[in-house]
């Protein structure tokens, strides 16, 4: 996992419906003791808008009172289970938006403040594949100028899978210089006025350098996985939005652009 700093860390993974569980350890410095109210474990599913930085918005919360007040002498180890823990969201960092889970450990004291500790882990959701994948067809044109059909094998990918499809001329009467299919995430954050959207082009595939003529038709194989892209992410707890979309590019000699996108949803398949 990256941190904030662009470091990056080993942290552990979990699914949903996983029981969640460990050991903590607090040890006072030497001939010290710790007074405390209480000691307490809390599992959080937090999302954070960047434009309201350290302000969490919390849809899980889970808490495990470790300790009741009492003082702390030597090293004590508590034991905590979280049980089939319903961690509906996948764990994401995107541009204006995060989604973290944390435990959250808290050692209560009147005086000095309280202390806490956090441990970050990571959620991943693995879906089947879908009973119905409709192949996209579509036609795109300019009147009298251009005119072609594209199709892609399915409307839904995997984070591994490849993009069959082929591109077809029916009319072409203007010189068109070179063609890419690119790969698109949009992330929406906010709602209503307050929405904000971010585009990001993940991909660029060059199709075609050069000048097709009517009747010629262009094969395409795009492979997902050299990219760094989620599973799409619609509504999550009514904050935010990840969608994809492939983009298909033409570019004449006048370095006109003239595009159709198409959005595609993707998933992550459970490895076998």
């Amino acid at each position: 996992m990256k941190k904030e700093n662009g470091q990056m860390v080993m942290v552990p993974l979990f699914q949903s419906q996983e029981n969640i569980a460990g050991k903590i350890s607090i040890e006072p410095l030497q001939g010290k003791k710790i007074e405390h109210n209480g000691v307490k474990v809390e599992l959080l599913g937090q999302i954070e808008m960047y434009f309201d930085r350290g302000n969490f918005y919390d849809f899980t919360s889970l808490v495990r009172e470790l300790d009741v007040p009492g003082d702390i002498y030597e090293r004590k180890t508590y034991p905590f289970e979280f049980s089939t823990v319903e961690m509906p969201y996948e764990t994401y960092s995107g541009v204006n938006v995060r989604l973290r889970y944390v435990l959250k450990v808290t050692v209560s004291r009147n005086y000095g403040g309280s202390i806490v500790e956090y441990q970050d882990f990571m959620v991943r959701n693995y879906s089947p594949p879908p009973s119905i994948n409709n192949s996209i067809k579509m036609e795109v044109g300019i009147e009298d100028c251009l005119h072609i059909e594209f199709e892609y094998n399915k409307s839904k990918y995997h984070l591994k899978d490849v993009i069959i499809g082929k591109i077809y001329f029916l009319l072409v009467r203007i010189k068109i210089k070179n063609m890419d299919l690119e790969i698109r995430r949009r992330e929406s954050t906010g709602s209503g006025a307050n929405t904000h959207v971010e585009t990001e082009t993940l991909a660029k595939y060059e199709l075609m350098d050069g000048a097709p003529v009517r009747g010629e038709s262009i094969p395409i194989r795009l492979f997902l996985s050299p990219y760094e892209l989620t599973p799409t992410h619609r509504n999550i707890n009514n904050k935010f939005s990840v969608k994809y979309y492939l983009n298909l590019v033409l570019v004449d000699e006048e370095d006109r652009r003239y595009f159709k996108q198409q959005e595609i949803t993707i998933y992550r398949l459970q490895d076998s």
